[in-house]
């Protein structure tokens, strides 16, 4: 299936968290639109809009094109055989065939943070990544269900999604510095509060939103993870060890690592609690408390 066609069904899936998404693609659209207007009316320029939306655009597509060899550098993740990871190759090529998908690339990050992500543009280029600190604290019944977890990221094409929240939120950023060192907000007919505070409110409405999509990804690959491994108890167990360990453990912010975030399985990184606002991931204690809720139906 085509890409975007894909993301369209995801987007309006059966799931309430897909009519979410949708939801909040288009308040992402309503803040580029008007931000637009706003620029169109003040310097007389548009054609800074459609500059500027091909430029993010364009670096959208090498993003999303290379996210695979991106993720992996990041996390200096390193090629695994079968003989190195029998169990591991087992149970990916297990849940693959149940989903019907072909079998990915598997790594190993040699960092005691214990974590997980899989990335690729889809099933068929896709890679899966696990650190030696999950490997080591994790059962096998609890890796099972986090391994389903991030397979369904792939095939759910939620790297195509957070890329295009992505680029919708730098070209937010980028067209409301535009505005503020163009003097937009001096022109006649604009109001120079109003420039100023869609100058600043919009990037940060658009960061914020673009946090909210991973976020409710994120509760649909636990979902459709559980369903797939069918055992949503492993997945809730499983978090809480992953929890405690990134507490204990968390690895240094950089620039790609920070890229490669929204992608694992728990957020790697030590925030306060403001910081917990802009946060990939949505609350641990909440995730658990979902899919003890889906176990106690029955429905998977």
């Amino acid at each position: 299936m085509n890409p975007w066609l894909w993301c369209c069904w995801v987007m309006t899936s059966s799931h309430n968290n897909g009519l979410k998404t949708v939801a909040l693609f288009g308040g992402l659209w309503a803040v580029l639109l008007g931000l637009g207007w706003l620029i169109a009316q003040g310097t007389n320029q548009p054609s800074f809009i459609w500059i500027f939306a091909v430029i993010g655009l364009v670096s959208t597509f090498v993003s999303y094109w290379n996210s695979d060899k991106i993720a992996l550098r990041s996390m200096n993740a390193q090629p695994v055989s079968e003989a190195q990871a029998p169990e591991y190759y087992a149970m990916v090529r297990e849940l693959s065939e149940r989903a019907n998908q072909p079998m990915p690339r598997l790594y190993v990050s040699p960092t005691e943070s214990p974590n997980a992500f899989a990335t690729g543009r889809n099933p068929e280029n896709a890679a899966v990544c696990v650190t030696t600190g999950i490997l080591r604290i994790l059962e096998p019944r609890e890796l099972r269900a986090v391994l389903g977890h991030e397979l369904m990221h792939v095939y759910n094409r939620d790297i195509l999604l957070s890329s295009v929240a992505a680029a919708i939120a730098g070209i937010i950023t980028s067209l409301a510095q535009i505005f503020m060192f163009s003097g937009g907000g001096r022109r006649e007919g604009i109001n120079p509060l109003a420039g100023l505070l869609m100058v600043f409110l919009a990037p940060l409405g658009a960061t914020v939103i673009r946090m909210a999509i991973s976020r409710t990804r994120e509760f649909d690959a636990d979902e459709d993870g559980s369903r797939l491994s069918g055992d949503p108890l492993g997945l809730a167990s499983a978090l809480v060890k992953i929890s405690r360990g990134v507490d204990a453990r968390p690895l240094a912010p950089t620039p790609a690592r920070e890229a490669t975030s929204a992608m694992m399985i728990a957020n790697p990184f030590r925030g306060a609690a403001f910081a917990r606002m802009f946060a990939t991931h949505p609350p641990m204690e909440e995730r658990i408390m979902r899919l003890q809720q889906m176990a106690g139906t029955g429905r998977f």
